[in-house]
């Protein structure tokens, strides 16, 4: 069963916060999805990926170009594990889909977004009454992120 991690931006931008978290998580040999049934956001996040720090970059593909098995991280429209991934980040309300393709399901949401909120708040209870293992995170002062629930 796959764990479902939520992590409740109040201080910073999910595009500032997703590549230290992507970063993490190749360190340590993960592969990843990214997925946001947002065109304009995956469209974004393919170039901030590449140009988020003058020093460093995140190897990734989309979903919807070639060799996309072959990335460490993959950025679709869908709740597909083309790369055999172990981790999915959801975003801008995309339905996480069957979760058995996943050990952790990272649910990303910021403060200022209602509809954002509201979708965080509903996987949130629904997870909740499946038995599914849930976690809430939010930020300190100082910019980590801190288990809260």
């Amino acid at each position: 069963m796959s764990e479902f991690w939520f992590y409740h931006h109040e201080r910073a931008r999910i595009a500032d916060t997703l590549p230290e978290l992507l970063h993490k998580l190749l360190a340590r040999g993960g592969r990843a999805v990214v997925v946001s049934p947002l065109e304009a956001r995956i469209d974004s996040l393919d170039q901030h990926l590449w140009t988020f720090a003058d020093d460093s970059f995140l190897p990734h593909g989309r979903a919807d170009r070639p060799r996309a098995d072959q990335h460490p991280v993959v950025l679709s429209q869908a709740p597909e594990n083309l790369n055999n991934a172990t981790m999915m980040f959801c975003l801008d309300g995309a339905d996480p889909g069957p979760e058995a393709d996943w050990e952790r399901v990272v649910i990303l949401f910021e403060a200022d977004d209602e509809a954002a909120m509201a979708w965080a708040r509903s996987l949130w209870s629904a997870r909740k009454k499946s038995q599914t293992p849930v976690s809430y995170w939010k930020q300190t002062d100082s910019g980590r992120w801190e288990k809260s629930a």
